[in-house]
């Protein structure tokens, strides 16, 4: 298991990050895909923005945007109604079944 689904199991949200092009990398890799400088390990902050979702079976699927333009697929619960753009909170991640899982929150 690398850092990264190791981070996830602990839920930890982490990234690597370019410190002289000052963003993330993702995906995640030892080198910065824009300088080809060396990245260092971050947390990400938990906050993000839903940028579209999806019901089926009762779930709710999204793919939210997090800092520097970060987008991942995940889900979403308690969410009675969602629009489009409104900020979302990282209630939980992990590695499970060689996947990871993202539980995302509204923020009302």
């Amino acid at each position: 298991m690398n850092k990264f689904e190791q981070e996830l199991k602990n839920n930890n949200f982490v990234c690597t990050f370019c410190t002289h092009c000052n963003k993330l990398v993702w995906p995640i890799s030892d080198f910065c895909n824009q300088c080809f400088g060396m990245a260092i390990w971050k947390k990400v902050n938990r906050t993000a923005k839903l940028i579209e979702f999806s019901r089926k079976d009762g779930e709710i699927f999204c793919i939210s945007e997090f800092e520097d333009g970060l987008r991942i697929m995940g889900n979403i619960i308690n969410a009675p109604n969602l629009q489009i753009g409104q900020s979302l909170n990282l209630v939980k991640c992990d590695y499970e079944n060689g996947h990871a899982v993202f539980i995302l929150e509204p923020i009302y």
